[in-house]
């Protein structure tokens, strides 16, 4: 489905990352592998995993280029776009998939732990789009594919940082795809379920949490691979601003914000008849607090 294609796939030396990467370049598509090699929290750095996703792609008779530049800059990111250029040529596909944790509860965050996550997922998602749109703008085609996430679109105790950077992925994706879709670009979103370094910190300290962990290891990055390539193919050219959900084999359309209830008061309103009257017409849709939509109640299977 991609023969011909210039991907790049954006932390993509494990993962969720190196399986569409490895993915994107069984389709047909040539790959940017951009790594920089860092823990989950974002320390350190590496040339290794991303030097080892190139020789699988070409082990298998796929094309691939690694960079190393981090997607938290402006000059990195120009320098990931350039590769695509330089190594093959082109870029028709931008997978926006880096990222690190660093989960602590928002009352003991601290300023670095906001910014470090933010900067690499919303942050970095901005720079690489961007510095693709003058390429997709002139050649009036190209697909984004943003990695958001539950706790983004839900939320998740412990996670303000991460949630709050993958939830303004959305708001990007969609405004991309608004802008963008004139000289037809498509930007989407994908919220996957996976095992892997992102989850391979939920505890395991009851009989509930060990089942639900064990579930989560049968969700392997592979499974994202399908909906990667075909949302990237000339074949989703009418898919344009979704938000997708991958649990196992099955696909989720999300939704996206709408009005759920309105009440009106001719006369205006007063503190007391909001007390009295607006707040029980709405009850219907936030009361009681619905946490069945968890991310981490959610029946992984």
């Amino acid at each position: 489905m991609l023969d011909g294609k210039v991907a790049i796939v954006t932390g993509a030396g494990r993962g969720i990352g190196k399986a569409i990467a490895v993915g994107l370049a069984a389709a047909g598509a040539s790959v940017v592998v951009n790594d920089i090699g860092v823990s989950l929290a974002g320390d350190g750095g590496s040339s290794s995993p991303a030097e080892e996703v190139k020789d699988e792609i070409e082990a298998g008779g796929g094309k691939a280029a690694i960079n190393t530049d981090t997607v938290t800059d402006w000059d990195g990111a120009q320098k990931i776009v350039q590769c695509a250029l330089d190594s093959f040529g082109g870029l028709d596909i931008v997978v926006n998939n880096a990222g690190i944790l660093r989960d602590v509860m928002f009352h003991k965050m601290e300023p670095a732990d906001w910014l470090s996550v933010v900067n690499v997922h919303l942050n970095g998602t901005f720079f690489v789009s961007r510095a693709a749109a003058p390429i997709f703008r002139r050649q009036e085609r190209g697909a984004y594919i943003h990695m958001t996430s539950a706790s983004g679109l839900v939320g998740n105790v412990g996670q303000a940082n991460y949630s709050a950077a993958k939830l303004g992925i959305v708001a990007l994706s969609k405004s991309i795809a608004l802008d963008m879709a004139r000289f037809n670009v498509r930007s989407n979103c994908i919220s996957p379920f996976a095992w892997g370094r992102m989850t391979g910190n939920i505890p395991t300290t009851t009989p509930d949490q060990v089942e639900r962990v064990e579930k989560l290891k049968r969700m392997t990055p592979e499974k994202h691979v399908p909906l990667t390539v075909f949302l990237a193919s000339d074949d989703a050219h009418d898919v344009n601003g979704q938000i997708f959900a991958l649990r196992m084999n099955e696909i989720m359309l999300m939704s996206q914000s709408r009005p759920l209830r309105s009440v009106q008061s001719n006369d205006g309103w007063t503190p007391e008849l909001i007390r009295d009257r607006a707040i029980p017409g709405l009850a219907p849709a936030f009361f009681p607090l619905d946490r069945s939509q968890d991310v981490f109640s959610w029946d992984p299977i």
